[in-house]
């Protein structure tokens, strides 16, 4: 067996589907057939049940692919050594951030960093928390920007930033020449909120029944734009953290600081321990903590 072999394995054991496995490697179905037919001769065990044209990875196979994941991770690992000796100005960091803080943060962050260091390269990922848990897990990326207390083995975390969760209104809104409301004040309006499985929706949600009561949520979407965008065309009242206000455009609700309950979240740069960092993820990683230090100080100066 060879790691090409190997690599046609884990592809088509992630996919359990030879034409899809064929497509995403760009190489002929019947090449990757008889790649996987080769390797089950050579370990004397079947590792996909066949039923018709299906194929499901089997236990052999799941025990399998463990040690062949653990075989790519440990040469990734080699490659970013190999690329430490060069200097950590030309080393690769693997980041993935919220949704709900990379559309209005991740360009003007990443474009300070290369103004200091313009050879790193980075790979950039946007997902939900449970979705960068698992990135981080399998040491598909470096260290991922959450908001939520990874509770998970081997996980480091350090946090960067509390940041304040506002109550947006539309312009000419009942609330508008307001500065301050009580969350309490709003729960007759109707809401325009992200889609439930994303921890600010769920984060808010709860912050509501601390309130005293369940809003009705009228719009979902999957961006703060959208959420920004609706409230401002008067469609409803939501919720949107001090960090997405920094996006300019022209749709701009009245931004409202909420008294009672406190409604904050803590954002903070998370790592998989036994992953190994290279010195470029390790520099960017002390830049996350130095840049929104400096944006927590800047977010405190225009709340005063």
């Amino acid at each position: 067996m060879d790691l090409q072999q190997l690599r046609y394995f884990q592809t088509v054991a992630r996919l359990e589907h030879m034409r899809r496995a064929a497509e995403e490697l760009s190489v002929a179905q019947p090449v990757i057939s008889r790649a996987i037919a080769q390797l089950e001769a050579e370990l004397g065990i079947l590792l996909f049940d066949r039923v018709g044209r299906q194929l499901q990875l089997n236990q052999f196979g799941r025990t399998y692919l463990h040690r062949v994941e653990r075989i790519f991770r440990e040469l990734e690992q080699a490659q970013q050594e190999m690329n430490d000796l060069a200097g950590p100005e030309t080393g690769q960091v693997g980041l993935a951030m919220l949704h709900t803080i990379g559309a209005q943060l991740l360009p003007e962050m990443i474009s300070v960093y290369r103004q200091q260091h313009p050879a790193v390269k980075f790979r950039l990922f946007q997902n939900g928390s449970s979705n960068m848990m698992s990135q981080l897990e399998r040491s598909d990326i470096d260290l991922c920007i959450t908001s939520s207390l990874p509770h998970r083995q081997q996980i480091g975390w350090i946090p960067l930033m509390t940041e304040e969760i506002f109550l947006a209104v539309p312009p000419g809104h009942s609330l508008a020449e307001r500065q301050h409301v009580n969350l309490s004040e709003v729960a007759q309006f109707g809401f325009v909120s992200l889609k439930l499985g994303y921890h600010l929706r769920e984060q808010t949600d709860q912050l509501c029944r601390q309130a005293g009561f369940e809003p009705t949520v009228m719009f979902e979407g999957d961006e703060l734009t959208v959420v920004r965008g609706l409230v401002a065309k008067g469609l409803g009242v939501g919720f949107v953290p001090a960090l997405a206000w920094r996006c300019i455009d022209n749709l701009v609700p009245v931004k409202l600081s909420i008294s009672n309950p406190v409604c904050q979240r803590i954002i903070g740069v998370a790592w998989r321990e036994e992953h190994y960092l290279s010195s470029a993820a390790l520099q960017f990683r002390q830049f996350l903590i130095d840049y929104f230090a400096r944006l927590e100080f800047e977010e405190g100066g225009h709340q005063a």
